[in-house]
């Protein structure tokens, strides 16, 4: 895969890290930004109601190197998410997302999120609404599946029915979703997954861009993957092992620029770690995103403490902070390269 992937604006790369609550914050998406320039990047899922009541400023707010970056939308209101749509446009983001997959009790009580694979005219609605407010790419991301509403044929009808409102690029996570009986935490790992659906989806439907999700943890599962698809999304194994993608851009978009070591990472967050505690922000805020930059290498732990125990030094303390706790780090274990094959 290479740059025929790759536009500068609402684009089609073949790589994302998934928008994910409490993790996917700008922060966090800063620091990815050190490990990979190219992937696609999402905000935590913000709905409408926050959005249109809200702080913006709070809720909007971003650093321009966190570009491409998406915003995720919940909601099931066309009007409301046009309005929402027209936010992140004027802002500056290079997409907008709905979520057609989060099943917790939260967004049930909402009507949004899964639920709304049950109303495929209703996100239609909502696509056609927003394509007609903003420039941007509207794309849609959904599961295979919610509750008994699980065949194949449920979710090519949803995908059928969005796509007339001209949605094309659909994110699909290949497990379905139970309502009822499962924590959103199980709901990622207990029903199974079916990449073979979201295959076919792709067979049935190749004029669209079919997306992936799920389960796939490290840079060689996601080049497999990209042999039936067009992109990857991937989660929580870029959350809890963010380092071990820092191939990416050289193995899915073809740059091959030269790679920041794990220290040069944390060194590169600490301009920016200064300018965000100065204006009063607690170190942990930013540095939680960290904890796991060592994962595997002598020094992790000692690392990990010393910024666990450290959360909110005054602001002209916290790049002394983060040097101490790269002290702890020996420098040619954490800078050791990657076998590229083994990835």
């Amino acid at each position: 895969m290479g740059l025929e992937h790759h536009t500068v604006r609402g684009t089609l790369r073949p790589l994302s890290v998934a928008p994910m609550m409490a993790r996917t914050d700008r922060h966090f998406r800063v620091l990815m930004r050190h490990i990979t320039q190219h992937t696609l990047l999402y905000t935590e899922m913000i709905t409408t109601g926050a959005l249109i009541h809200g702080d913006r400023e709070y809720l909007l707010g971003y650093d321009a190197q966190e570009h491409p970056l998406a915003l995720q939308l919940g909601g099931d209101d066309p009007d409301a998410m046009a309005q929402c749509a027209r936010m992140a446009e004027d802002w500056g983001y290079d997409e907008v997302n709905i979520n057609v997959g989060c099943p917790s009790d939260r967004v049930q009580r909402g009507s949004f999120g899964a639920c709304l694979m049950e109303q495929p005219q209703r996100v239609a609605d909502c696509v056609a609404a927003m394509r007609d407010s903003v420039g941007i790419p509207v794309t849609v991301k959904h599961r295979i599946g919610v509750d008994d509403l699980d065949r194949y044929e449920d979710m090519a009808n949803f995908v059928e029915v969005v796509s007339q409102a001209g949605c094309d690029r659909f994110s699909v996570h290949a497990r379905k979703a139970w309502l009822q009986g499962l924590s959103p935490k199980q709901n990622r790992s207990v029903p199974p997954l079916r990449y073979e659906d979201v295959y076919q989806l792709k067979e049935a439907f190749p004029h669209l861009h079919i997306e992936i999700n799920g389960g796939i943890k490290t840079l060689a599962q996601a080049q497999e993957h990209l042999g039936r698809v067009d992109a990857v999304m991937i989660g929580r194994a870029v959350y809890d092992r963010p380092y071990d993608w820092v191939h990416a851009d050289a193995l899915l978009f073809d740059d091959d620029h030269p790679l920041p070591s794990r220290h040069q990472v944390v060194e590169a967050m600490i301009p920016y770690i200064e300018e965000w505690t100065a204006k009063g922000t607690k170190l942990l805020n930013i540095t939680r995103h960290l904890l796991n930059l060592f994962v595997g290498q002598p020094g992790t732990k000692a690392f990990k403490r010393t910024i666990s125990t450290h959360p909110n030094p005054p602001a002209n303390e916290a790049a002394a902070v983060l040097r101490h706790a790269l002290d702890q780090v020996p420098i040619k274990a954490a800078d050791a390269p990657f076998n590229v094959a083994s990835l």
